[in-house]
């Protein structure tokens, strides 16, 4: 890999993952710049211009990380694989982290990433306004260590998510955690508990962790 290769940062710091089935574990946020996607519930979307932040070489990047010593790893965005750099980052990172996971929108090809990445694939409703970027041929791509997260507005939303997981069905690995997670501001967690206490769906309740321990506008959490 060459020292040149850049990719454009849009932050990076320490907090506790606040998703996912690692939630709860200390990690190294890195925050790359830049999405094609406008989801309605965006809670970042200062990282949404492919201008925000700055170019960073990725063995910066890779020292930056390193020295922080955080036994989880988190790149996120903005969509980090819309950045041409991004695999290449990813590559580096596994070598220095003991946990590494990638949140995606799932509209970008993740098959050819490096094996050890943990792919979280935010899998878009209707009511997030980007339902046609889902890439569904990547779900062929999941492997242990993977999981779906679907993030959930409405009732409405909460029916399309158990058509889809019911489509899907035996091509989603029985390993692969599924995760509903609510946007707060429009779908209390408490419908969606006794949704799925009513329908018992393959997947899991996931709160926004970070969130009830710094606050829903909190920044760099």
């Amino acid at each position: 890999m060459s020292v040149r290769a850049r990719v454009r940062i849009h932050e990076i710091y320490d907090c506790i993952q606040g998703e996912s089935t690692l939630a709860g574990m200390p990690c190294t946020l890195v925050r790359l710049a830049g999405c094609p996607l406008n989801c309605t519930y965006c809670d970042t979307p200062e990282a949404i211009p492919f201008d925000s932040g700055e170019w960073m070489n990725i063995a910066d990047i890779v020292a930056e990380v390193s020295k922080r010593k955080r036994p989880l790893t988190l790149v996120s965005g903005g969509e980090p694989l819309a950045q041409k750099g991004c695999a290449r980052l990813l590559e580096a990172l596994a070598d220095v982290s003991p946990l590494l996971q990638l949140e995606t929108s799932g509209s970008f090809d993740i098959g050819s990433l490096h094996p050890a990445v943990r792919r979280i694939i935010d899998i878009k409703t209707p009511d997030s306004g980007e339902e046609s970027r889902n890439r569904w041929e990547n779900i062929a791509h999941l492997k242990s260590g993977d999981e779906l997260k679907i993030v959930l507005c409405s009732r409405a939303d909460y029916a399309w998510a158990l058509q889809t997981l019911s489509r899907l069905g035996n091509t989603l690995a029985q390993d692969i955690p599924v995760l509903f997670s609510p946007v707060e501001s429009r779908l209390p967690a408490t419908d969606l508990a006794e949704w799925m206490l009513q329908d018992n769906p393959p997947a899991r309740l996931q709160l926004q962790m970070h969130k009830h321990i710094w606050g829903a506008e909190a920044t760099h959490v």
